[in-house]
């Protein structure tokens, strides 16, 4: 009894939680359960009713009326089943979406945000692009990728890389050494996946060669002021909106992080200033690479020109027209993921530039 004493407490609770699987289990035969009884309602007229073992038309028009029930009965039990199943699989997908690409705020430290996403397959709720905005004493540090690839190697990258983002972003002081923790991580990932596909392990090849995985990253970080710096790996630029459509050039980007090592320096870009109302709009390659039936690219540039000459557009509002036009221009029909990110700078005025504010202090002396 001196033994048994301290796990008094817990032999209800492991009761109920004994209770709760086989009601579970019960729950999940009880599909099974109609076809089965229309199955048993099959056979035990063809052995016993009389009327089955007769020859006479008639007979044989009541057992086929008999099976025809039977056999529906078995599809709809059957179909039943499925769509509960594929809920339960739509829900679970659901919610690895959310904590994987959790939904941003609509404002974040003086900016409007909008974030959306497209499938390639009907149907995905989750895929291989990423992206995440953060305010942090440094500004607002924002991340969009592309992982080579799709399915559950690519749903652990996308995890991999937005955690370590998440964290990195606050604890570094500059770009590079944010951009080196999620190589460190990716690295880190491909090392654990790397020993769990190893055949001893698994028994069967991989989707996708480790060889072959490689992430494209785009890190930004848009200062109080409205500066922008950017460090770029493989990753289309973004386009700013302010009256026109205009691609932020930052030069050559660096390979995509897995493929190549980092350099001993990393190059830190800087793209000129938010001004107060325009916007940035950040893109997967799914957008510039989708293609109609006559295998023509979509004109990102004419649809964000034509977008950006109006009233400024809300970025949700954005979002859903680059949206529209897309689906318009492949008729429904991606070739791949796409993930679209809108930065509206809503503060009221952009402190002067050091420069400025020397020129203004030289012209005031003269």
């Amino acid at each position: 009894m001196i033994g048994i004493g301290p796990w008094a407490p817990w032999r209800g609770r492991l009761g109920d939680n004994g209770k709760r699987a086989d009601a579970s289990r019960l729950r999940r035969g009880f599909p099974l359960a109609v076809p089965t009884l229309w199955g048993a309602v099959a056979i035990t007229y063809k052995l016993t009713c009389p009327l089955a073992q007769q020859d006479s038309l008639g007979a044989r028009i009541a057992t086929s009326a008999v099976f025809f029930v039977v056999g529906t009965g078995l599809i709809v039990g059957v179909r039943r089943a499925l769509l509960q199943e594929l809920a339960q699989v739509r829900e679970v997908a659901g919610a690895a979406q959310r904590v994987l690409l959790r939904p941003l705020p609509p404002r974040l430290d003086g900016l409007a945000i909008a974030a959306g996403q497209l499938s390639a397959h009907r149907g995905a709720a989750v895929g291989g692009d990423l992206y995440e905005a953060v305010a942090t004493d440094h500004g607002v540090r924002v991340v969009i990728g592309d992982v080579r690839g799709h399915g559950l190697s690519a749903i652990g990258t996308v995890a991999a890389v937005l955690g370590s983002f998440r964290e990195a972003a606050h604890d570094e002081a500059e770009l590079p050494g944010v951009l080196r923790r999620l190589e460190r991580a990716l690295q880190r990932h491909l090392r654990e996946r790397s020993r769990a596909e190893h055949p001893a392990s698994c028994g069967s090849e991989p989707d996708h060669p480790l060889s072959e995985e490689f992430v494209t990253v785009l890190l930004l970080e848009i200062r109080p002021d409205g500066e922008l710096f950017a460090v770029n790996c493989g990753h289309p630029w973004p386009y700013r909106l302010g009256g026109r459509a205009e691609r932020l050039l930052g030069g050559d980007p660096l390979p995509p992080l897995g493929s190549f090592p980092l350099p001993d320096t990393v190059p830190v870009r800087r793209c000129g200033r938010l001004r107060p109302g325009e916007a940035l709009l950040l893109h997967t390659d799914g957008v510039e690479d989708a293609r109609n039936s006559a295998g023509r690219f979509f004109p990102l540039p004419d649809v964000l020109a034509t977008l950006a000459r109006g009233a400024p557009v809300p970025p949700n509002s954005l979002v859903r027209s680059v949206h529209e036009a897309l689906l318009r221009h492949t008729g429904g029909r991606l070739s791949d993921d796409v993930a679209l990110l809108v930065l509206r700078n809503d503060r009221r005025r952009v402190p002067p530039q050091a420069t400025e504010a020397a020129a203004h202090r030289a012209r005031t002396v003269t």
